[in-house]
């Protein structure tokens, strides 16, 4: 993890992190488990496949008309499910061996989770720095921290080689270099996380992303071999995979609200929804 934890510290002392402030607030715990959760020997790492059956991605980013939503948010928050999987898992465990301690994450504390899947042999960090198996990279991550001492798996190698899809498949040149993202280029970044105005130069290349990018990963080879996801939370709910950005523009806050309960898209609220919106109306032929 030594190598890991000073790689996100050179990249937080970059600001490439943004307003991100909670990246930097818990630094050294990321990459000391057991200053996380004392007592942890292991820790399990989990995967979720979450790629839903839904309108053709390329297609509706080629068509401005449409809202481009990251596909892990088309359906349910998937916090809630990874975790119930995971509790569920560590019952099982303790109903065959006894009871013991850990501690479940998903996306909900300073984990590297990214590094520990890696070190648990669940893939490779791919250029674009998500994790990347010969399945893909459309999955959650969830873990479990343990104080039963497990035998480490097998790391996987990387299996890149020199392509450069990623790199050079992102609208705004966020992937600055093989696996370094400058979080204040990403799309994802700029839709979700950041709380002011978006930049007038990134704008334009945004398109019609609402919530999210997903170009990076639809550009990976690897990406052709990845499953459909079997959970029905992850299907596409209120028509969001094939909505028009003119339907999406005429809600109102409650609607909002409503439409969006379960959902990890409520947690930008409307304001940043909203600007979204305008920004994308604003890259699409219906404001000539």
């Amino acid at each position: 993890m030594e190598a890991a934890q000073a790689n996100l510290s050179s990249w937080l002392q970059a600001g490439c992190h943004g307003d991100m402030d909670y990246m930097a607030r818990h630094d050294t715990l990321r990459g000391n488990p057991e200053a996380l959760v004392p007592g942890t020997c292991s820790i399990i790492s989990a995967r979720m496949d979450y790629f839903p059956d839904a309108a053709d991605a390329r297609e509706v980013l080629a068509d401005d008309r449409q809202a481009y939503v990251s596909r892990y948010a088309l359906g349910r928050d998937y916090h809630r499910l990874m975790r119930h999987r995971l509790q569920k898992l560590a019952d099982r465990m303790a109903a065959k061996i006894g009871p013991f301690g850990y501690r479940v994450f998903t996306d909900s504390a300073p984990v590297m989770e990214v590094e520990i899947a890696r070190q648990g042999g669940l893939g490779w960090r791919g250029k674009h720095s998500l994790l990347l198996s010969k399945t893909g990279s459309w999955f959650f991550l969830g873990e479990i921290f343990t104080d039963l001492p497990f035998v480490a798996d097998e790391i996987i190698t990387d299996h890149c080689g020199r392509c450069r899809a990623c790199l050079e498949a992102c609208p705004t040149g966020a992937i600055v270099a093989p696996y370094q993202v400058d979080a204040r280029r990403c799309i994802s970044y700029l839709t979700l996380e950041l709380k002011g105005d978006i930049p007038e130069a990134l704008r334009p290349l945004i398109g019609n992303r609402i919530y999210g990018c997903d170009d990076c990963q639809l550009a990976c080879p690897w990406n052709r071999f990845a499953p459909l996801s079997r959970e029905v939370d992850f299907a596409p709910r209120h028509g969001l995979d094939q909505a028009t950005l003119a339907e999406l523009a005429t809600w109102t806050e409650a609607e909002f609200l409503d439409r969006l309960a379960g959902s990890p898209i409520r947690r930008i609220g409307y304001a940043r929804w909203s600007r979204n919106i305008a920004v994308a109306l604003a890259n699409s032929n219906l404001a000539d």
